[in-house]
């Protein structure tokens, strides 16, 4: 439990609700994974302003669940956010996708979803 992602601040954030920390375990894996594919596709087909959102929308939920990658997506954010055609961001982009994959294993096996 716990080795891809972290939830001391889900917890905190939670109040050691339970029934609240499943709540948002299920929410991330609804919102990330999708997020995820859609970052992928948006950065193969070079569409910067997709990319952009797609990296803009899992901030948040990627920090909260404190994966280690919060840096590389704002990576990829502003790779899409300025137009960067100069930068190759598929680096960071295969990191933030195989945090999002472990994490969300991970999770599904620990919260039984």
């Amino acid at each position: 439990m716990e080795q891809h992602y972290k939830l001391f601040r889900v917890r905190e954030l939670a109040g050691d609700d339970q029934e609240f920390i499943v709540a948002l375990a299920q929410t991330f894996l609804e919102e990330v994974p999708p997020d995820a594919e859609r970052l992928k596709k948006a950065v193969a087909e070079k569409n910067y302003h997709e990319a952009y959102q797609a990296a803009h929308k899992m901030k948040p939920t990627v920090d909260l669940f404190e994966l280690g990658v919060l840096q590389d997506l704002i990576e990829v954010q502003d790779w899409g956010k300025f137009t960067k055609t100069d930068v190759d961001i598929t680096d960071k982009l295969e990191i933030v996708l195989a945090s999002v994959e472990q994490a969300s294993n991970e999770l599904r096996s620990d919260f039984n979803l």
